[in-house]
């Protein structure tokens, strides 16, 4: 995408944002959520994907936190489009991973998709990551697929009595998807919490980096979003 183009649709949807923001304070999307404590148990992938973490990935067990939220917070019999966020740390740095609701395949995987709820929902980056092997997406994944529930504390509930497994995977735009890590969520938290802001931009992945058309489509809305 040309990079000018980013930039006015950038704009644009900071205007969104902050129209929103009139009507819904401190977040004007994904306004409130389910916090969750957990693990992830990173794996090798069949082949490189160019990020350093994914391709070198430490031993053992990360602690994890991840929030999931609805977009537009619709009534939970409707649906919405899903996000989470999960935040680990690497070498006393804070990593965020942000996805949301979309299809599997091309072009499915770069448009968000409501759901009713996150049980099927690929929940991925939309726009790629910068790697030194060229442009990769991120997704997460329920395995095994089981039945959730769309309200924040019914989810709660859920993880509570049996954990919620997801698998992260990566792939170029148009390839196959290649798992890299499994994380299990198994403990709520009772509240949102307010301060918990994910942010890919300051807390990357080690080893990847945003496109500068990604930054200018993002960035205004997200600058905004983030200081509401």
């Amino acid at each position: 995408m040309p990079l000018v183009v980013s930039r006015v649709a950038g704009w644009l949807l900071r205007g969104g944002v902050a129209v929103l923001l009139l009507l819904r304070r401190p977040r004007p999307i994904h306004s409130s959520g389910a916090v969750f404590d957990g693990w992830m148990t990173p794996r090798r992938a069949a082949v490189p994907s160019g990020i350093g973490w994914i391709d070198d990935p430490p031993d053992g067990d990360v602690e994890v936190v991840a929030r999931v939220s609805r977009a537009v917070g619709l009534p939970a019999c409707l649906p919405d489009v899903y996000g989470i966020g999960i935040r680990w740390e690497h070498d006393g740095a804070r990593t965020d991973l942000q996805l949301a609701s979309t299809g599997l395949g091309f072009p499915g995987r770069h448009l968000l998709v409501p759901r009713l709820s996150p049980s099927r929902a690929t929940l991925c980056s939309v726009l790629p990551y910068r790697t030194a092997r060229g442009p990769i997406l991120l997704c997460a994944r329920s395995m095994p697929v089981r039945k959730l529930p769309s309200g924040t504390a019914a989810l709660r509930r859920s993880v509570d009595e049996e954990p919620w497994m997801l698998r992260l995977s990566f792939a170029t735009p148009r390839g196959r998807w290649h798992p890299f890590a499994d994380v299990r969520l198994d403990r709520s938290r009772p509240d949102d919490d307010p301060n918990l802001r994910f942010n890919i931009d300051t807390n990357p992945l080690p080893g990847a980096s945003p496109y500068r058309w990604v930054q200018a489509l993002r960035r205004p809305s997200y600058r905004l979003a983030q200081r509401g």
